[in-house]
């Protein structure tokens, strides 16, 4: 066991029903498949039966069933999105100073080890992560903002601007100077295809693509592009795909059916809240689909139904992100970025290749 938990302690719980430690694991009894909470009424099994997890997550992973008594999977994940959506509201409230893992995880009533586990478990990102995807969500507003540079570092919470310099390539692609001005200096290579669904334009740094788009024209995805990045250097790739021709045959063998994972890099920025959505929705199986609640809910915020959608609606790289696998709560393919018509193919594509 972990978190601080060994079994002698849990199997105590599990004899006495102690309430205090539901939520901190679950037991499950290999003879009849079921597992519990440790406060369940039901009748007890021999100790020697008993397996002890940290999650119902991982005990449903060992091929046991919820107990339909004490419902322990509904408690875990009642419990645990609570403790996340705390941390989350914590962490954006205290962005501008030092958090320690240990001390959020006190918080929650959590060790270390099980909260960071858990935390990642929901959100795709460690809670380190996320506190630094909020201080940069602020640090980019500032930028936009601020008097100058210096300002909107240290409005963001940062103590020197050089810790700010070291991480900017990984966080925002450029420098905060760049993109403060709008990608001043960033080369950006596009790149339009023709695809079944249409016309494909697709934009690049360096570092991984920051554009994927449908559109009906060149010169339409060309004006699209240059809005979010309006002091880049932008160019057209030579010949038919020029450097670009491994991502778009990767793009291509997705769109037939031949490629159902987009494993490909990204240089891409939004807000902490839009990136844990962005992070949320790539873990969507192939094939399938989640509904805008079922979303919310997965990054451990359920009411936050329409930022999802916003978030959805704000994505540069369709496809690698696929915001065309979150429909409506009724099961309606609801509204796409780019056509629902091109929506609905998708995921007609997609079913019929998972079959």
């Amino acid at each position: 066991m972990s978190d601080n938990l060994n079994a002698d302690e849990c199997w105590r719980a599990v004899q006495e029903r102690d309430r205090a430690l539901d939520g901190r694991f679950v037991y499950g009894v290999v003879t009849t498949g079921v597992f519990c909470r440790p406060s369940c009424p039901g009748r007890r099994a021999l100790r020697q039966n008993v397996r002890f997890y940290a999650t119902a997550a991982e005990a449903e992973h060992d091929g046991l069933r919820a107990c339909l008594r004490c419902r322990p999977a509904a408690e875990d994940a009642t419990g645990n999105s609570r403790r996340i959506q705390a941390a989350c509201r914590y962490i954006e409230q205290h962005s501008d100073g030092s958090l320690r893992l240990r001390d959020l995880a006190g918080r929650a009533g959590l060790s270390p080890f099980h909260f960071q586990r858990i935390f990642r478990a929901a959100l795709g990102l460690t809670p380190r992560q996320y506190h630094e995807a909020v201080r940069w969500g602020r640090l980019k507003t500032s930028l936009r903002e601020a008097a100058g540079v210096a300002d909107a570092v240290y409005e963001a919470g940062y103590g020197s601007s050089s810790r700010v310099y070291e991480r900017s390539d990984r966080n925002l692609g450029m420098t905060p100077r760049q993109y403060r001005s709008g990608g001043a200096g960033i080369a950006i290579t596009f790149v339009a295809v023709d695809t079944p669904l249409g016309l494909l334009g697709i934009g690049a740094t360096v570092r991984g693509l920051c554009f994927v788009q449908f559109g009906d024209t060149k010169k339409q995805l060309l004006k699209e592009l240059s809005g979010e990045y309006p002091a880049a250097g932008i160019s057209e790739a030579p010949g038919p795909t020029g450097g670009l021709a491994g991502w778009t045959a990767a793009l291509r063998r997705y769109l037939a059916g031949a490629e159902r994972r987009l494993n490909l890099p990204l240089d891409i920025h939004g807000t902490a809240f839009r990136m844990r959505v962005w992070k949320y929705l790539q873990t969507i199986p192939y094939g399938e689909t989640r509904s805008y609640g079922e979303v919310a809910a997965g990054i451990g915020q359920p009411q936050a139904v329409r930022a999802v959608a916003s978030a959805c609606a704000n994505n540069a790289v369709a496809l690698v992100i696929p915001c065309h696998r979150v429909i409506r709560g009724d099961g309606g393919p609801s509204g796409y970025r780019w056509g629902e018509e091109r929506k609905q193919a998708l995921l007609s594509a997609e079913r019929a290749g998972k079959r």
